[in-house]
């Protein structure tokens, strides 16, 4: 799914999701001199050039004036502020591409909306394709969920495919609600597994084992299992658990301990945790 050789897209944060992107757009044959990232940070500026030959700016309407896509990489927080400075520059009605956790396509498209002093607004054919990428994205093996604001064609959405496909998996929800359940599953799902490992190697300390030898295992446990995921094409992942779990073996001893103390309820407690704060971010900062 290559970029069309033409196109000139604007970061408007140059941290490290935007930095994962920009990997993939290059990889994926963009050149650096269509890239223009927005960065208030000189130093910040000064590393993204040295790494990727991109174009830098500490000027966010200047990055976007001539963009055919605009992607908004600053935190929740941030969105209100910046998207109504930001205004003006899209009034060309570049296709947008918001990676915030939480911040609805509605209100996106309000603060985007460009007023003049007739109270008009200039901007109401904005469109806007909400993405929730994961941390992974920045090796390539990421996995985000894609909504289509209203209006967004089937061309857009094609667009925005090919922006995010060199990030790893994209998939389409149909309802905007449904990226709050992403955001709990895969969004902030890396740490999930990333506490659990550690919690692995933690414990072996506890029982005896060196903690440099723990710590190198439980990482690498993690690795090999996401590894053995990874090579199927569509796993299985009840299967390639029960073929780790020989009957009355070690596996399945632990395994039923995870059942008798009630690791699913506690991971459908977390999972509502975490879609629960999606949707007061979109409550706290979307009244903005």
């Amino acid at each position: 799914m290559s970029l069309p050789k033409d196109l000139d897209l604007a970061l408007i944060g140059g941290g490290n999701m935007a930095r994962g992107l920009i990997g993939g757009l290059l990889g994926g044959g963009l050149s650096p001199a269509r890239i223009t990232v927005a960065e208030p940070l000189e130093g910040a500026r000064a590393t993204l050039t040295r790494d990727f030959g991109v174009k830098v700016t500490g000027d966010n309407a200047a990055a976007a004036a001539a963009a055919r896509i605009v992607v908004l990489a600053v935190k929740p927080q941030l969105m209100p502020v910046v998207a109504r400075a930001l205004a003006p520059a899209v009034a060309h009605r570049p296709l947008v591409i918001s990676v915030a956790a939480g911040i609805r396509a509605a209100d996106l498209v309000r603060w985007l909306a460009h007023e003049e002093k007739s109270g008009q607004s200039t901007n109401k054919g904005v469109k806007v394709v909400r993405a929730m990428p994961n941390r992974p994205a920045l090796t390539g093996a990421g996995a985000t969920g894609l909504y289509a604001g209203p209006g967004v064609s089937a061309a857009e959405r094609e667009l925005a495919e090919r922006v995010l496909a060199p990030t790893g998996l994209c998939l389409w929800v149909e309802s905007e609600e449904d990226l709050d359940t992403v955001t709990a599953l895969s969004g902030s799902g890396p740490a999930y597994f990333f506490r659990l490992a550690e919690l692995m190697a933690e414990n072996a300390v506890a029982m005896g084992l060196d903690p440099a030898t723990a710590r190198a295992l439980a990482a690498q446990t993690l690795a090999g299992a996401g590894a053995l995921v990874a090579a199927e094409a569509s796993p299985d992942l009840a299967r390639m658990r029960a073929e780790v779990a020989s009957r009355g073996g070690t596996t399945e001893a632990a395994l039923q301990v995870f059942d008798a103390r009630g690791l699913g309820e506690l991971a459908r407690a977390a999972q509502e945790a975490a879609a629960r704060r999606s949707r007061e971010l979109a409550e706290q900062f979307g009244a903005q």
